[in-house]
């Protein structure tokens, strides 16, 4: 069994004793396996044992992995979690299935527009600067609510909001005020949780979770 394999076994065992722990019913959170960086042959293992969602973050880098995987393997769902630059959208909404990293009108709209061009209907995260941090992307959390009215005007389809909490400090408070947003907003998905902050993100139901260490190693 390739290591990757195995790896996400052991990952998806302490999900499930998590989830046992917590008394949750009806909570089967999603693992993404950010496989930004790592080549195909690294990747291949996860598809054959049928893993279905992967996440990348650059564009290029996904339409060159992924354009004929994906057409041999139409179930698998990739998941854009970088940065999106605007003139990357088009090549962008061809290769993605969802994309969790919207955090302003302009990039709203140029997913609007691309999609009716392609007749496809992504699922979209808004990205909240939750920390407040300078270095990260990201909506701050007061605009939100404006944001999300913007983007149902453009009819794209927000299926909640996207977090990355400041490393230095515990990642349960920061997403506890998401969740509390998300809640607010009626939206059905969160997307929170890495490799570092999972169990975390698990506590507050969590539907996405994006891990690429523990299952894959460290990158370089």
């Amino acid at each position: 069994m390739h290591f990757s394999v195995k790896n996400l076994i052991d990952l998806k065992e302490k999900v499930n004793f998590k989830v046992k722990k917590l008394n949750f019913d009806n909570y089967t959170p999603n693992i993404i396996a950010v496989s930004k960086t790592f080549s195909m042959e690294s990747i291949k293992p996860l598809i054959e044992f049928g893993h279905i969602h992967f996440g990348e973050n650059k564009v290029q880098e996904a339409v060159e992995k992924w354009t004929l995987v994906k057409e041999k393997n139409p179930e698998i769902k990739l998941h854009m979690i970088g940065r999106l630059q605007r003139n990357k959208v088009k090549l962008a909404v061809n290769m993605f299935d969802f994309i969790h990293s919207v955090d302003n009108i302009k990039l709203a709209k140029k997913i609007s527009e691309e999609q009716k061009k392609l007749n496809k209907k992504l699922s979209i995260f808004l990205q909240v600067n939750i920390g407040g941090e300078i270095q990260k992307s990201g909506i701050d959390m007061k605009h939100i609510s404006q944001l999300y009215a913007e983007c149902l005007k453009l009819n794209l389809n927000v299926v909640g909001l996207m977090c990355i909490p400041p490393l230095s400090e515990p990642a349960r408070k920061y997403f506890t005020k998401i969740k509390n947003c998300n809640d607010e907003l009626q939206l059905p998905s969160l997307s929170l949780g890495m490799s570092n902050d999972y169990l975390e993100a698990i506590e507050v139901r969590s539907n996405f979770l994006r891990i690429g260490t523990k299952i894959f190693g460290q990158r370089g």
